[in-house]
């Protein structure tokens, strides 16, 4: 179907690191258009999240293609599966010749920063988390509570049952946005709909994000925005077993994180229908925003001690359509339009 993403964002993130069981020394200089090697250090999550991490691994490929680098051989990255393995990982890139270390996410926050104070030389970049008084790095928030109300508004106007639902990975400031805007988009379609939130204290565990969909949908449910890194896997499972068994017009939703995961929801249904069961997206430009600070590094404008923040307004957050309804992208539009003009300010905890 034709899909309309409200913008493309540019986005500045970066933080890179060495994982301890992914690569190992950087030994070779890139021999590209660049003296610059870059390298991301991940969180417990996976590099192939079909969200957040992926979005980032896929910028820097991006930019690596654009100056003659590859995986190896100018940028790399580096994931880790624990928390014990976060400064081994940041020792790893600095150590093998990585001149720019993006750190995607906050759970990376404190890690980062005792990298940078202790490598003053080594630029960093921190997504979704601040690191004040160090001029060799610089944070990048995203307003994620105006794309989750806009996904809320579109919750609120498909939903039948005027009952949804949000599940997130690990409570925090940074998933309180998501929550906290979808909820108030929710509410300002329908004062009086039922908002069921559960935290999986997991980004990893498919396994309980599934039970927990499976609860949410027997009460009652009918769409479900998830914020859950892979145990959002868990929802998208629950959503295809459950439509498989319904006729088309009976479906549950899914509503997006990170990227535009509309390609996760196709389904046959009961009655022989091909459709797919994502509503809408919200879509944090992560992978703009790791080339964007690879960039501006590379033209010696690296923005240390900076904090940057990305929204609507610029293209930092946006809303992918999907399978929304006319009816339903009209108030996300209008919504949208009053966010960025002011008139509208949403909550972010």
């Amino acid at each position: 179907m034709n899909k309309r993403i409200f913008a493309l964002a540019t986005v500045a993130l970066a933080s890179v690191i060495v994982l301890a069981g992914c690569g190992g020394r950087n030994t070779e200089r890139s021999q590209g258009k660049t003296d610059l090697n870059a390298a991301l250090v991940l969180g417990n999550d996976g590099v192939d999240d079909r969200s957040f991490n992926q979005s980032a691994w896929e910028g820097l490929q991006a930019w690596g293609k654009d100056n003659g680098l590859s995986k190896g051989k100018g940028i790399n990255y580096f994931q880790s599966n624990s928390p014990a393995e976060f400064t081994s990982n940041f020792n790893s890139a600095v150590s093998g010749g990585y001149d720019l270390v993006f750190s995607i996410g906050f759970v990376l926050q404190e890690a980062t920063s005792q990298a940078a104070q202790n490598n003053p030389d080594t630029k960093f970049a921190v997504i979704d988390s601040v690191i004040e008084g160090k001029d060799n790095v610089v944070s990048a928030t995203f307003a994620d509570q105006q794309s989750a109300y806009l996904a809320g508004v579109a919750a609120a106007k498909t939903s039948k049952t005027n009952h949804v639902g949000f599940i997130g990975g690990i409570k925090s400031d940074v998933l309180a946005a998501f929550e906290t805007g979808f909820t108030a988009g929710a509410k300002s379609v329908s004062p009086d709909i039922k908002v069921d939130v559960q935290y999986a204290q997991s980004f990893t565990d498919a396994g309980k994000g599934k039970t927990m969909a499976s609860a949410m949908y027997a009460s009652g449910a009918d769409v479900i925005y998830q914020a859950a890194g892979s145990v959002g896997t868990g929802l998208f499972t629950e959503a295809k077993n459950l439509n498989e068994t319904r006729k088309e017009e009976d479906k549950v939703w899914v509503i997006g994180v990170d990227q535009d995961q509309e390609y996760l929801g196709g389904y046959t249904s009961k009655d022989g229908k091909k459709s797919n069961f994502v509503l809408v997206s919200t879509v944090k430009e992560v992978g703009n925003a790791v080339k964007d600070i690879a960039n501006r590094t590379e033209k010696g404008k690296f923005p240390g001690g900076e904090k940057l923040k990305y929204d609507l307004s610029n293209g930092g957050v946006t809303l992918a359509r999907d399978n929304a309804s006319d009816e339903a992208w009209k108030a996300v539009e209008a919504a949208k339009a009053d966010i960025v003009s002011g008139k509208i300010e949403v909550p972010a905890k």
